[in-house]
């Protein structure tokens, strides 16, 4: 059995390998034709995932690879394997028939029905054992009311969602194909080259020696590392073993540690400059580059973290919790010195996609620049080796099937109601149940984004909520980058809103906390994510889109709203808060996110008048003291 195992070990790096190389020798010197693109970096991750992930389930996000590292593929598996390779390398043998019949009109041939069938079952049963039940269930759905609902002719349904690049082998994929691969690659390699020490280091000397510093670090290194992994649970796993221990031994309660972790690192997946894979897919259905949509969300991850950093603060302070000591700290100028060369990759991609380049060519040079950079310098030039390379390369492979996966069966529900014309029949009941009133069919929507994220991964909910409720909004006069944007949040958030938050199960794990009142904590640290959506609707400045001076305007009060917000939350503002003055601090939040001129004179003098008192106590306090 071990050399099976072995076998089977060093089939899947090679294969893993060969992904990631022929998706960077893709991204220098142009993709081929959509079927043969899409179709080899679905045959890749098939492969993958039936050669190591097993017959139960994974959790719905799909993250860590296969839960039983000792599994291995039984005969069963091989021979889904090879029906599944089959049914793609099928399309490929006959592509010449296949671009030269008429979609729709043409019948499926009785091969093109059998490899349909095949192709559509595996694609599903992978789904299944990356990403878990919910995705799987949901496409049943949609392609059971197609076929007995709408009664949609099964032959039509097979041509739309295997023969044609509008199921399967539709946009979706492409982006996993096109972009996400190659931004995870490039996460890989950065994590082999050091990176993650760099942030973490970095995180501690900027934060760590003030009030409640290893929450602030959590924070600070969490959105760091988010910007290179994009997945919320990743991100815990990776910073959690580090922080919370420390967030713990400073006096942070247990729940509370876990909840900091788990708000910071699902930010990630909203903080360029790379952002989860549901980012990708928005510029493709936006039809704009991807830095684009980087522009838009730079301001609202701005305010989500800031409100965490806030919370951490305000909590601290109220508990009475300090820092950590110097000497557990390195020098801001020495990690500077010793590791402040690893930002270089990071610049790289973000100066590439400003001059216009493509994401996939800006992450290809970011990629093979991390191990050159960390070679430049004794201090990070150890450890670095080939073997380095072809783990990153293995690594990127693999941390990308879930989403190719994912992507794929988003396909063919995208595909069930493009035949059905399902969407337009959401977007009219949306604008009927909200009374073609926008506030109404915003939290519809919010409520919408936070059911779908219960089940199933960031990527396919936002691509649901795309699908049947992205339109009503725009046919209510949202912008459509806000609208999008709006959706991509709330297919977010479900991260950390019980009773389904898999950060926050993933960091109370880790905190020996108990998973509720994590959650609960969780969504009080992270209450600006859920009011961010909502004022960039209402304005739009704050994607940085029209006048500068009204999005630089908007982002100072939301700023200070959003610490507002955390203030009254947490009872801290210049002082301990009673219970009206945090109802007044919560209420001058309220002002200051809604963008006028007068609410936000209102907020302010709210605000002053809070720190007025709080300072007045504070100084009666102390003349007591000394009397």
């Amino acid at each position: 059995m071990g050399g099976y195992a072995g076998l089977i070990r060093g089939l899947v790096s090679v294969i893993a390998i060969a992904m990631s190389l022929w998706h960077m020798w893709v991204a220098a010197f142009g993709p081929p034709e959509a079927i043969f693109f899409r179709g080899g970096h679905l045959l890749f991750a098939l492969a993958i995932i039936f050669l190591t992930y097993g017959w139960k389930a994974a959790s719905n996000e799909g993250e860590g690879g296969p839960e039983n590292k000792r599994w291995l593929p039984k005969a069963p598996d091989l021979a889904i394997l090879v029906l599944s390779l089959a049914s793609v390398v099928y399309l490929f043998v006959t592509y010449p028939a296949l671009i030269q019949r008429i979609p729709y009109i043409d019948d499926p041939t009785r091969l093109d029905i059998v490899f349909a069938v095949i192709c559509i079952a595996t694609v599903i049963e992978a789904t299944r054992r990356t990403t878990g039940w919910a995705l799987p269930i949901t496409t049943a759905i949609f392609a059971g009311h197609a076929l007995f609902i709408a009664k949609i002719d099964p032959l039509l349904l097979i041509d739309q969602l295997y023969l044609t690049t509008e199921g399967i082998f539709g946009s979706t994929l492409g982006v996993s194909a096109s972009y996400v691969i190659l931004f995870v690659v490039f996460g890989s390699f950065m994590e082999r080259s050091g990176t993650g020490r760099l942030f973490m280091e970095f995180a501690l000397a900027l934060a760590g020696r003030s009030a409640g510093g290893p929450g602030k670090v959590a924070v600070v290194s969490s959105s760091l590392f988010g910007t290179i992994s994009g997945s919320a649970v990743a991100n815990v796993m990776v910073d959690g073993p580090i922080t919370i221990p420390l967030m713990k031994k400073t006096g942070f309660r247990p729940p509370f540690a876990a909840a900091v972790e788990a708000v910071a690192s699902t930010g990630g997946q909203i903080m360029p400059p790379v952002m989860g894979a549901a980012a990708f897919v928005m510029a493709e259905y936006l039809a704009v580059g991807y830095f684009q949509v980087t522009v838009w969300a730079l301001i609202p991850a701005i305010l989500y973290y800031v409100a965490c950093f806030g919370a951490v603060h305000f909590e601290a302070k109220r508990t009475g919790l300090v820092g950590l000591p110097a000497s557990e700290i390195v020098p801001l100028r020495q990690v500077f010195r010793d590791r402040g060369h690893l930002f270089i990759p990071v610049l790289i991609v973000l100066v590439g996609m400003y001059q216009d380049y493509s994401a996939p060519l800006a992450a290809l040079v970011g990629a093979l620049a991390c191990m050159p950079v960390a070679l430049m310098r004794k201090t990070t030039r150890q450890g670095i080796t080939f073997r380095s390379v072809l783990l990153a390369l293995e690594e990127g492979a693999k941390n990308s099937v879930a989403v190719a996966l994912a992507c794929a069966c988003s396909g063919l529900i995208i595909g069930s109601i493009a035949m059905t014309g399902l969407g337009i029949s959401f977007t009219a009941l949306l604008v009927d149940l909200s009374k073609e009133t926008l506030l109404p069919a915003l939290v519809l929507t919010a409520l919408a984004g936070l059911i779908l994220g219960l089940g199933l991964p960031t990527t396919p909910a936002y691509i649901m909520m795309a699908s049947l409720l992205i339109p009503a909004l725009i046919k209510l006069g949202v912008i459509a980058p806000a609208a999008h944007m709006f959706a991509f949040y709330y297919a977010i958030l479900s991260a950390i809103t019980p009773p389904v938050a898999l950060a926050v199960f993933a960091a109370a794990s880790l905190a020996k906390a108990d998973m509720w009142e994590s959650g609960w904590i969780a969504m009080k640290i992270g209450v600006a994510g859920f009011i961010v959506p909502f004022m960039f609707v209402y304005e739009p400045a704050l994607l940085l889109v029209g006048d500068p001076w009204a999005s630089l305007r908007a982002f100072v009060t939301a700023v200070i709203g959003c610490l507002a917000i955390a203030a009254g939350l947490h009872g801290y503002f210049v002082g301990p808060a009673s219970l009206w003055q945090r109802a007044l601090l919560i209420a001058a939040a309220f002002c200051l996110v809604n963008p006028t001129p007068v609410t936000d004179l209102v907020g302010l003098a709210l605000l002053a008048l809070v720190a007025g008192v709080q300072w007045r106590e504070r100084s009666l306090s102390r003349t007591t003291t000394a009397g």
